[in-house]
């Protein structure tokens, strides 16, 4: 891999680990659906374009409806959940959560695709759900009614990986033969028709200060539509499965952006949580065979080297 693409998927990284922390800054001000709303709207955009500069427009009609299922399952549906998440979970905690999205993948895979899984596969699995228990315990403190609210916000989370999960199964099933970037500005754009009328109906009271306007704005522009294309153009360059690495680079800039922006503080339990579940989703996706070929330098890169 050349060096330059490994600083591409350092900086993909680096702007999806944002998000979080940019949700959580502008989520209490626009609102969970005006806030997906304005994401989709800034993704279409930014992808639309390229969509028609690549001739790839004829994808749109042709699958229509299957990328509107995608736009709700993959997109409406998980950020209003993790819009809600983030209004009670600090954000390095909304990004480790989000690493549970290939575990799932995994389980769904097994029962919609019929892929076997392996021991490992389990093993990781298993790894997994006690990151996410453990994290889940910490959560839940005081009176009985008090903790079932704490859990909420994991639930929904949880809920939105669970999405991407279904998600993935679907793309490989029936939208294989679709072109990327007619998928990802097609779903994108369904995503803004079906939530529109949930955002005209929840906007917010006051106008949103101009704080809340630079997060929301970059989280759209930025973390949304320019991260589409970041992303597209490494699959083109290094291949979907290396690509897809950039996964396990979110929780770590999450939890970064998190430290070092918002002063959050994560305990050792969710440390030693996340840990697990970085770890379990590795093993599950057969990941660290992955990181090994995306660091072993290929022999062209031998032969450039002094």
């Amino acid at each position: 891999m050349k060096t330059s693409d490994f600083a591409e998927l350092l900086l993909l990284g680096a702007i999806w680990g944002a998000s979080f922390m940019l949700m959580k800054e502008a989520v209490p001000a626009f609102g969970i659906f005006a806030l997906v709303e304005l994401r989709a709207l800034a993704a279409t955009l930014c992808l639309m374009p390229l969509v028609f500069y690549k001739g790839q427009g004829g994808d749109l009609i042709k699958h229509w409806p299957k990328l509107l299922f995608v736009g709700v399952i993959n997109t409406a549906i998980p950020f209003c959940l993790f819009n809600y998440a983030l209004l009670h979970l600090d954000a390095g905690l909304g990004a480790i959560l989000n690493a549970t999205a290939p575990m799932f993948g995994v389980v769904i895979a097994y029962l919609y695709l019929k892929e076997s899984i392996g021991w490992k596969g389990l093993f990781g699995i298993g790894l997994g759900f006690a990151g996410v228990v453990m994290i889940s315990l910490e959560q839940k403190a005081g009176s009985q009614a008090r903790a079932i609210t704490s859990l909420l916000p994991i639930f929904a989370a949880l809920g939105a990986t669970f999405c991407y999960g279904i998600t993935a199964s679907y793309l490989k099933k029936h939208l294989a033969d679709a072109r990327p970037f007619a998928v990802a500005a097609g779903s994108q754009m369904f995503t803004a028709i079906v939530l529109l009328p949930f955002a005209l109906m929840n906007l917010p009271d006051t106008m949103p200060t101009l704080s809340a306007w630079m997060s929301g704005l970059i989280l759209a522009f930025l973390c949304t539509g320019l991260a589409y294309v970041m992303y597209f153009d490494l699959i083109s360059k290094i291949g979907a499965s290396r690509a897809i690495t950039v996964g396990y680079l979110v929780p770590l800039f999450g939890i970064f952006w998190g430290v070092v922006i918002l002063d959050e503080v994560l305990s050792l339990q969710s440390i030693l949580g996340g840990s697990l579940i970085l770890l379990g989703v590795m093993m599950a996706t057969n990941a660290l065979s992955i990181v090994k070929k995306l660091l072993k330098p290929t022999k062209k890169n031998l032969k450039q080297c002094p």
